[in-house]
């Protein structure tokens, strides 16, 4: 959902809110073997990944996963982080390593910016982090909240392009000018005293206002990196509609092009997207679909029926 302070003037580089979705994750199984063999979505960055902390770890890559279900790479969904963390919980439960999450993701270098992926996988929910210091070996939780289920969310894709990431996404922050200090200082404020507090108090209207002032604010400041305050010029139509239409909290995730609303209700919700569908039919490369807040973090756990993890 965004940034807080994009140059560190307090000291600390970052800083984020993020929230967990049920309907788009990452699920798989893996059981020793004889040899290493990855099948399914993404297998062979899996494969990759399976093989750089396998030997990290000091463990055998002799593993077979079945890839159920993955996050799409790089449409500002944590695919990365998220496909890190669930191969490193298999390897550690697999072989009883006793590693803690923040353990596994300090090993794949994964929170280098936002800490929200693994805030997420460990908590669910509603987070905040801290962003990092000199010292920071991955970015703290600051805040952790339970979100309102009746809230869900319109996600918005578009199947035409991805957003900024590897050396690309590197260059485009050493290129951005300074983030204003005093700008800064006012998105924590409406986090801290407008954003949090409506959460809490099931206030979904003045939640969306402060997501949507720190994304254009944001965005704003992306915009010469990215061609604008969204990444897709179509999704930037479609989030216009869906907020005149009673949809709050419109925003790019990341660096998209994945862009995301929020209305309370499933009903609501559902017809919606529905509407919003049919009135962009001349964008068949749009699509949107609704999303629920998930509570609870990422589960390794032996699987009832094979001698593997899942």
């Amino acid at each position: 959902m965004g940034f807080m302070d994009l140059s560190g003037s307090l000291g600390r580089d970052f800083g984020s809110i993020g929230i967990a979705i049920n309907e788009i994750g990452i699920r798989l199984q893996a059981t020793q073997s004889d040899r290493c063999r990855v099948v399914g979505p993404c297998s062979e960055r899996v494969e990759h990944c399976l093989r750089f902390l396998s030997k990290a770890l000091g463990v055998s890559e002799k593993i077979e996963i079945l890839i159920e279900e993955a996050i799409p790479e790089h449409v500002g969904l944590g695919s990365g982080t998220q496909m890190s963390l669930a191969i490193g919980s298999v390897l550690n439960g697999l072989y009883d390593l006793g590693l803690t999450t923040r353990e596994i993701a300090a090993l794949t270098e994964r929170g280098l910016r936002s800490g929200i992926g693994i805030g997420i996988f460990e908590h669910g929910g509603l987070v905040v982090d801290g962003g990092r210091g000199k010292h920071t070996v991955t970015p703290p939780v600051l805040v952790r909240l339970e979100f309102p289920p009746a809230w869900h969310f319109i996600l918005v894709f578009d199947e035409r392009g991805q957003g900024l990431h590897g050396q690309q996404e590197i260059q485009a922050f050493k290129q951005l000018p300074p983030f204003p200090r005093q700008e800064a200082a006012r998105l924590c404020h409406l986090l801290l005293m407008q954003g949090l507090p409506a959460v809490a108090e099931r206030d979904i209207n003045a939640f969306g206002d402060v997501i949507g002032q720190l994304q254009q604010s944001v965005g704003g400041h992306f915009a010469a990196a990215q061609g604008g305050v969204f990444a897709s010029r179509e999704v930037a139509k479609a989030m216009e509609w869906l907020a005149g239409r009673g949809a709050v909290g419109t925003g790019q995730t990341s660096w998209g092009p994945t862009g995301f609303c929020m209305i309370e209700g499933a009903n609501e919700a559902q017809k919606l997207a529905l509407e919003a569908q049919n009135a962009f039919r001349e964008y068949p490369k749009l699509s949107f679909s609704v999303a629920t807040a998930r509570n609870t973090g990422g589960t390794a756990a032996p699987h009832p029926q094979l001698t593997g993890w899942l």
